[in-house]
């Protein structure tokens, strides 16, 4: 089957690779209808992560079961299912308390909890940047979805961003009126902003320099900042009377810039810290490394990264992180989507087939005016 194949930093290629199998009892294997490039898949393409030469990438999959296993009884061949980024074994303690991001048996990694498909450190699991995708425990894992192509672009987004756009929303504390600032505008910010005026946010704001996001932030009804036109903290602040936020979600991760385009990973907490109110809430689903070898300070190559904790006590903040459990949020909002109170497809902006992967990788890593996300279609 052809699949996606990163080759090293800046270098992935459209290759033949075997085909996926079933290889347990309770797996399944997917036709892929629909795969996405995440801005996360980014941070292994510059070549900031550990990711293995050779390893198929591919985290946001949705497709049609083409095989089962003989332990498999809830899924069918035929189903057309959604595949959370999460792969999990759906028994451990982790698991059975809803934490499907952080399953206990899923990764052989050391010191990692959570596994995932296609990605740096979560495990031996190959991506669906690809023909085929194999499932393990399908029962558990899988989401159905009706049938036919209707949603698709919108079903898509189940995998991953619309889950932890909802998440980092769900971690800042949120409540029915609340304030919010997402900073970040990429996929998961904006899905972020859209779940927050889903679940009633009184304002919504969306802080980022590139104008495609700014503006599809303001068609899901967010005010958009610029932070190129100046600090976003006093915008934040002007624009709010100089009472702040109640809630802020971090929308960005470790790879942080500011206007110059100058590295600086505690940035967005520290603008957070400053523009949410004393006692309010933050939830951070950008993504942060343990290690980060490519960081430019011997800190940060470490993980560390120095921020305005002392701030932060002194508010009374609170702060929530880590990858979305996917499973706890998906039902929900397929069920907003097909109801017509979601439409997280919005964002899409070019959709490719898998050969056409190498120039969407490239154009979407340049943040090319107009490649705000990224959809492959391998069967087109």
């Amino acid at each position: 089957m052809k699949a996606i194949v990163y080759r090293g930093p800046k270098n992935v290629a459209v290759e033949e690779v075997p085909d996926a199998t079933i290889q347990a009892p309770t797996d399944a294997v997917i036709r892929i209808t629909t795969t996405n490039i995440c801005g996360s898949d980014l941070h292994m393409y510059e070549g900031r992560t550990s990711v293995e030469e050779g390893k198929v990438l591919g985290h946001e999959n949705m497709g049609v079961v083409e095989a089962v296993g003989d332990g498999v009884d809830r899924i069918k061949v035929g189903d057309r299912v959604s595949v959370p980024f999460n792969i999990a074994c759906g028994s451990c303690r982790n698991c059975t308390e809803g934490w499907t991001s952080f399953c206990l048996r899923a990764n052989p990694t050391e010191g990692m909890d959570g596994a995932a498909y296609g990605y740096a450190n979560m495990g031996p699991y190959d991506g669906g940047q690809a023909e085929y995708l194999r499932v393990p425990w399908a029962d558990f894992n899988l989401l159905h979805l009706p049938e036919g192509s209707e949603h698709e672009n919108d079903f898509t987004m189940l995998s991953d961003i619309f889950p932890t756009g909802w998440h980092g929303v769900e971690l800042s504390g949120f409540q029915v009126g609340d304030r919010v600032a997402v900073f970040g505008g990429g996929p998961v910010g904006l899905m972020a902003a859209h779940s927050a005026m889903i679940r009633g946010a009184s304002e919504v704001f969306v802080v980022d320099k590139e104008t495609d996001r700014l503006a599809l932030a303001e068609k899901y009804g967010a005010t958009p900042i610029d932070f190129s036109a100046g600090d976003p903290v006093e915008q934040l602040m002007q624009a709010t009377g100089g009472r702040g936020v109640d809630r802020g979600v971090e929308a960005v991760g470790y790879q942080a810039h500011d206007s110059d385009g100058e590295e600086h990973p505690e940035l967005v907490l520290d603008n957070l810290v400053q523009v949410v109110r004393a006692t309010g809430g933050i939830g951070v689903v950008g993504v942060y490394m343990p290690e980060d070898p490519g960081a430019g300070s011997d800190l940060a190559k470490e993980g560390r990264i120095p921020w305005q904790f002392g701030t932060f006590f002194t508010k009374g903040q609170s702060m929530g992180t880590g990858q979305a459990p996917v499973k706890r949020y998906n039902r929900q909002l397929r069920d907003l989507i097909i109801d017509g109170k979601a439409n997280p497809g919005w964002i899409t902006s070019h959709e490719l087939g898998l050969d056409q992967a190498v120039e969407g990788y490239q154009h979407f890593d340049d943040r090319d005016k107009g490649w705000t996300k990224v959809l492959l279609h391998p069967g087109s």
